[in-house]
């Protein structure tokens, strides 16, 4: 099957194997569905003309005559002109994205993301929160195995550089106070159910680091070998300064197009959520919202 994924940044394409759980075909690019979202309320014609460009880029790498799921996430939850930008993408495209909630982006990420933890670390069965940092918005799932907590928070990275414009020092000083909601949901989790046993991060800014950890440009990715990469705060600091002392050219080979002006406010963001879980090692998954969207419909037909 073949199942989408349209975020506030980025758009991902995935040919899942319901018989492997795994991709056999992945495509990803940025389209900044979210562009301008901040300061006007909608979404404009120039993000919508990228997405459906993307789509048919998509069509002619990946075969669309399968069965299709997709969703999107909070710049079209937020937008006044969502039911307009859902038409005129399947008018385009014949691709028809459903609107999802924050509970069921949460949901879909997490069945992705336990079973490649569970792979990771067999027998373990050990407590995790899951931290899902998108362009929109947020995601803290506490996996307590027998007990979910989650919550969707509106900070993304895309949302609040616009918001900002791209001001880092002022990111970093709003932070706390914007982030504080997560630092209350957190320490009533901890205080209900105790505190968790690892620190898992999901989406492009935990797995870009990870990325650069492992010497991999943006042309050499491999979710296999960024799949389980552990973090420390001192990593994003030394990756981000990394970048950002490279020329124009050498980023651009690093991390892509279009990706660079979100990564500090990435940066800024995951190590906030270091400070408020309280745990100083973060385990890095490749697999994300797309990837537990396929595997809920793969289970639906078995």
């Amino acid at each position: 099957m073949v199942c989408i994924d349209l975020g506030s940044n980025s758009l991902r394409v995935a040919k899942f194997n319901c018989e492997t759980q795994n991709n056999e075909h992945f495509f990803t690019t940025v389209t900044k569905i979210a562009d301008g979202l901040a300061q006007t309320g909608k979404i404009n014609d120039e993000a919508i003309e990228r997405t459906i460009d993307a789509l048919k880029h998509a069509k002619t790498i990946i075969d669309f005559d399968d069965e299709i799921h997709a969703v999107t996430t909070e710049a079209v939850r937020k937008a006044s002109n969502s039911m307009e930008v859902i038409s005129r993408i399947k008018e385009a495209t014949d691709v028809e994205f459903e609107i999802i909630s924050g509970d069921d982006e949460a949901k879909y990420t997490l069945l992705a993301v336990e079973e490649r933890i569970d792979i990771l670390y067999p027998n373990e069965n050990d407590s995790f929160v899951l931290v899902d940092i998108g362009g929109g918005s947020t995601e803290l799932i506490f996996n307590y195995r027998n007990k979910v907590r989650s919550q969707s928070f509106p900070i993304g990275i895309v949302t609040l550089s616009q918001k900002y414009d791209a001001n880092i020092s002022l990111i970093e000083q709003k932070l706390p106070q914007l982030m504080h909601d997560m630092q209350t949901f957190c320490d009533e989790t901890y205080a209900q159910h105790g505190k968790v046993d690892k620190f898992v991060a999901t989406a492009g800014t935990p797995t870009t680091i990870a990325s650069l950890k492992h010497n991999l440009t943006y042309a050499s990715y491999d979710g296999a070998v960024v799949e389980g990469t552990l973090l420390q705060m001192c990593d994003l600091d030394f990756h981000r300064d990394k970048l950002m002392a490279m020329s124009d050219k050498e980023r651009i080979e690093a991390v892509g197009i279009g990706r660079l002006e979100v990564i500090n406010t990435g940066v800024a963001i995951y190590k906030e959520l270091f400070n408020i879980v309280g745990i100083k090692e973060s385990v890095v998954i490749d697999f994300g919202l797309v990837e537990g969207l396929a595997m809920h419909h793969c289970r639906q037909k078995s």
